[in-house]
């Protein structure tokens, strides 16, 4: 799947049903290795344009699963829809039966960090279609409690969100993504481009809003997911690790230093960069995964 470009990403997208509702897909499957699959989740608002730099540099030697979720990138964003991480684990289940994929290697963002939090969930309780063998955080609310939306996302979020929504534009945008990204690491003009062809893609810039019913949800599940991650911090039959950009507002020193608080035997990664590793230290998150997938 080449993601160099939009017209590119959209070309060689797969669609697979679910419950009425179309769902972008990209697999790559090496040969020589049948087993072991990277499954990449990606974040709000965006989609697995994201992970093209990693999705590059893993060809060879991997094979590689990545989807736009519901409500993003290319797949299906139904405006009557109740949006929620839990289904967003659902469809990823069923792409994982589809394709028959029974074992993963997971690197997820953001919102997908929460989807993430949510397969471990099932995999503690031996509910989940496949087995998780290693999980990769990068920037995300993993902690309700250390998490700290932007106003913009505060107020998407409130019932004004149908009204802001309509004054987004890419120059917002960009303004939002220069403030999470690193001081030293902007977000370039090419992926803010390809960023908001997506979120205008069947005017997905309509359903932010529901979107961020994410951020009841983590309060919601926050106890349960915790309880998952700890468990397999300690018993090590999952590998956790923790990929974090130290100058993001969001979720970046205050959310690295909750997360060596509540999980200190798990391997943590602190870059100088903002909310996108992947695309802010490409060269420094591949490098850390490929020495955490060994």
């Amino acid at each position: 799947m080449p993601f160099k470009h939009i017209s590119e990403y959209r070309k060689r997208a797969e669609y697979l049903g679910y419950q009425g509702h179309s769902i972008a897909f990209w697999q790559q499957r090496n040969q020589n290795i049948q087993s072991e699959f990277l499954l990449f989740i990606h974040g709000f608002p965006s989609a697995s344009w994201d992970w093209f730099p990693q999705w590059q540099y893993f060809s060879n030697n991997y094979s590689m699963i990545a989807l736009d979720m519901l409500g993003f990138g290319l797949s299906d964003k139904p405006v009557r829809h109740r949006y929620s991480l839990l289904e967003q684990a659902d469809i990823i289940e069923h792409l994982c039966q589809h394709l028959k994929i029974s074992k993963v290697n997971i690197v997820a963002h953001d919102y997908g960090d929460s989807v993430a939090q949510e397969l471990l969930s099932r995999q503690k309780a031996a509910a989940l279609s496949f087995h998780i063998d290693k999980l990769c955080w990068l920037n995300g609310g993993l902690f309700a409690e250390s998490h700290r939306p932007l106003f913009t996302q505060r107020l998407l979020h409130s019932w004004l969100g149908p009204i802001i929504v309509k004054c987004l534009t890419k120059t917002s945008l960009k303004k939002s993504f220069i403030k999470i990204f690193g001081p030293l690491t902007p977000p370039k003009e090419e992926d803010l481009t390809a960023i908001w062809a997506l979120i205008e893609h069947n005017k997905g810039a309509r359903v932010m809003p529901k979107l961020l019913n994410y951020l009841d949800e983590r309060r919601i599940h926050r106890d349960r997911w915790v309880q998952a991650m700890q468990y397999y911090a300690d018993n090590g039959a999952v590998r956790l690790c923790f990929v974090n950009g130290r100058y993001d507002p969001i979720s970046g020193d205050h959310m690295l230093g909750q997360f060596m608080r509540l999980l200190p035997r798990v391997e943590t990664h602190r870059l100088d960069v903002g909310h996108y590793p992947q695309l802010e230290a490409q060269n420094e998150v591949n490098r850390v995964l490929v020495n955490f997938f060994k």
